[in-house]
């Protein structure tokens, strides 16, 4: 057994501040859906969580005109119900009503997930795909600079990721192939359309996480329709391979994923 404090601040100056106290015997608390688990398993052993749950400053969702932005201590539930999101970028809000069960959507925070950077996490293949923003209290980066591997993001030590934005696309939609068990995702795929493009962002598949398929992009750009993807091939190099899916079964997933978010969106 080992003992382990609990600190609630109330704003990002005392909570940097306690981390700054604790060093690397602290943690940051955001939902904890990973954290707690791996506690449980003695995979991780802090001596001090700091929640960040209670942080106003984390809070609140604002669009203006096409402009989203989402405070880091946001629900998966929150965004999903978020009538703002909804009447601009309904495909994002879909996807988080697809994370997870309905206990994980009202304890599981954007920040948490955008910062953890789980290999199949749905939120970084949608900020991928619409060219997102990650802002922390130090910083603001793009999501093609933060998400760098399995588990690694651009975040420094101590840093807090404190909103994510984005501009909504014309359209958009977030599709994934689930494990039965887990409901994690084997392949989830989002497609965001603009006039100087598509952007497709991918999670679940790739083993160092969510990437973006160019090809794909690529073929969307001239033609968005679910049929423009079908005579590609993706790599199975780069995709994962376990008891659940080999790796070519993975990256034919990635096509399938693909052409079901494209049709998806073209019903928005």
């Amino acid at each position: 057994m080992y003992e382990t404090s609990y600190h609630r601040p109330s704003s990002l100056a005392e909570a940097t501040q306690l981390a700054t106290e604790k060093g690397d015997e602290g943690k940051y608390l955001s939902g904890g859906m990973t954290l707690i688990p791996t506690m449980k398993q003695r995979l991780a052993a802090p001596e001090a969580l700091i929640d960040l749950r209670h942080v106003g400053e984390l809070k609140g969702i604002s669009v203006n005109g096409r402009s989203i932005r989402i405070g880091g201590g946001m629900t998966h539930a929150e965004v999903a119900a978020s009538d703002e999101i909804k009447s601009v970028c309904p495909g994002f809000a879909a996807l988080a009503g697809l994370i997870g069960d309905p206990a994980v959507r009202h304890m599981g925070t954007v920040g948490g997930s955008v910062a953890n950077f789980d290999p199949a996490a749905d939120y970084p293949a949608a900020l991928l795909a619409l060219g997102g923003t990650i802002h922390t209290d130090k910083r603001e980066i793009s999501a093609d600079e933060f998400f760098q591997g399995l588990f690694e993001t651009a975040l420094e030590e101590g840093e807090i990721v404190t909103a994510v934005s984005f501009e909504a696309p014309d359209q958009c939609a977030y599709e994934k192939f689930r494990n039965p068990a887990s409901r994690y995702a084997m392949c989830g795929v989002f497609v965001a359309k603009r006039a100087d493009g598509v952007k497709v962002g991918v999670t679940g598949a790739g083993a160092s996480g969510a990437f973006r398929w160019s090809e794909g992009e690529q073929a969307l750009s001239g033609n968005f329709a679910p049929d423009a993807v079908a005579g590609l091939t993706v790599p199975e190099g780069n995709m994962v391979s376990d008891i659940h899916g080999s790796s070519a079964y993975r990256a034919n997933l990635v096509k399938v994923v693909t052409k079901r978010a494209v049709a998806k969106a073209l019903g928005h």
